[in-house]
């Protein structure tokens, strides 16, 4: 495991392509690949153009240079000024485990405070066990409904974490 090389970078243009494949292939092997999620966005497959906005940024991870996912803050319509969201967060399974989640998450938490967000948060699916478990363990809370416009009907679990 010692020859792995793990980086996590800023998006590029470049990128889209791939992400794009790798949050539907995610969305697929869980099966929450259903109408009213990220999956049937028109927007995940020009991520770069996305995340060219103020306040949010998009990470993505690779592992020996390949990209195997990402995830990023986002200011989403309708949130409290307050707020961002954290957004279209995927690995592939190979790069599970290895703590590349767990560091784009960390630097979206730290981006978000940057920005003067005191909150964060989550619009996610039952089915996706392993990062329902991430989530509480950095503290996020489950909500009892939805924040802000985001148009993904398909996502039924909210969470939000206070920034400190």
């Amino acid at each position: 495991m010692n020859d792995l090389t793990m980086q996590i970078r800023t998006i590029h243009p470049s990128d889209n392509g791939q992400l794009a494949r790798i949050i539907r292939s995610t969305l697929t092997e869980f099966g929450a690949n259903h109408p009213g999620t990220v999956y049937y966005d028109t927007a995940t497959d020009s991520l770069s153009e996305l995340f060219n906005k103020a306040h949010s940024i998009y990470y993505v991870a690779l592992l020996n240079r390949q990209i195997v996912g990402g995830g990023g803050i986002f200011p989403t319509e309708g949130l409290p000024e307050d707020t961002c969201e954290l957004v279209k967060m995927y690995l592939l399974p190979e790069a599970r485990g290895r703590g590349l989640g767990r560091l784009i998450l960390e630097q979206c938490l730290q981006k978000a405070k940057e920005a003067g967000f005191r909150n964060i948060y989550i619009e996610t699916m039952p089915e996706l066990k392993l990062a329902l478990k991430v989530y509480e363990k950095f503290g996020f809370e489950y909500l009892p409904a939805p924040l802000g416009n985001s148009g993904h009907f398909g996502c039924d679990l909210w969470m939000l974490k206070k920034l400190d």
